[in-house]
């Protein structure tokens, strides 16, 4: 590993996101993959690069996120941590991951308003760039930003996310992260024009203060997906992206794993980065 390599360790490795991580930075010639942390029961001290069909990369399978963060600052300093667990442990993980100095690029949705301020407050303390990507499409970029901007014009709009139905978290954060960016402008949505009653609760969808609606579905077969409509009289505008295939967020996920150790602070979202 040379001076200029970038050390990467991998949390959820065998997953599904994790293991498209790993087969992307054995792949890059500016990274090398220095750690490997997953759970999964009879994986310890597997090597990972035999586990996923790469060939031997000399990366034992660990469940110990810590041991690991420790090992990668002492041996492999500027190390940067990839990771796409689960949103019960990606707060924990992240805060682990700059007290002992690896830069945190966070997969994983589920944190919290409250919990990225925090992490922002600790990430700006001690000098660490971090970032927190809801997702690492460039498509979906685009598609937020066209969302934004069509938000000015447009005063009816709800949005629908389709996801597999092994995701956690519900709605998505890359469709809470749209949300918010149309609601930048401080306007409100969707003033009701009747006495709206739901026979079934939840059939109108997550109701944000701003008025826009949030619908999930969650289907196996799918892999993500997104749609923003926006209605007028007489018209329908509606953008939507499609992921087929994880491979879609790995120039995303080596972007921002380039980029992090630059930062100073910690940075949401990877339209920040591009």
């Amino acid at each position: 590993m040379t001076d200029s390599t970038i050390p990467v360790v991998v949390a959820g490795a065998l997953g599904r996101m994790g293991a498209e991580v790993v087969r992307a930075v054995h792949g890059a010639s500016d990274c090398r993959l220095v750690g490997a942390i997953d759970t999964t029961s009879g994986s310890i001290g597997e090597d990972v690069g035999e586990r996923l069909g790469l060939g031997p990369l000399e990366v034992a399978l660990s469940p110990d996120l810590e041991g690991s963060l420790c090992l990668a600052s002492q041996q492999h300093p500027g190390s940067v941590l990839v990771d796409f667990t689960h949103p019960s442990v990606v707060y924990e993980h992240t805060r682990a991951a700059i007290a002992y100095g690896v830069a945190p690029v966070i997969g994983t949705t589920g944190l919290t308003p409250e919990q990225l301020a925090d992490l922002a407050r600790l990430a700006e303390r001690s000098s660490m760039g971090a970032a927190v990507v809801p997702n690492f499409s460039v498509g979906m970029v685009l598609l937020q930003q066209a969302a934004a901007a069509a938000a000015r014009f447009y005063d009816h709009a709800e949005l629908v996310e389709l996801h597999h139905n092994r995701k956690a978290d519900a709605p998505s954060g890359t469709c809470l992260k749209t949300a918010e960016m149309m609601e930048e402008l401080g306007k409100s949505f969707n003033a009701p024009e009747v006495d709206e009653h739901e026979s079934l609760a939840g059939s109108r969808g997550g109701l944000r203060p701003s008025g826009l609606r949030l619908h999930a579905i969650r289907l196996p077969g799918l892999v993500a997906h997104q749609e923003v409509q926006f209605g007028a009289a007489g018209e329908r505008y509606v953008l939507r992206h499609d992921t087929f295939d994880r491979a879609a967020y790995m120039p995303g996920v080596l972007h921002t794993i380039r980029r992090v150790r630059q930062l100073s602070g910690l940075v949401y979202g990877l339209e920040r980065l591009l």
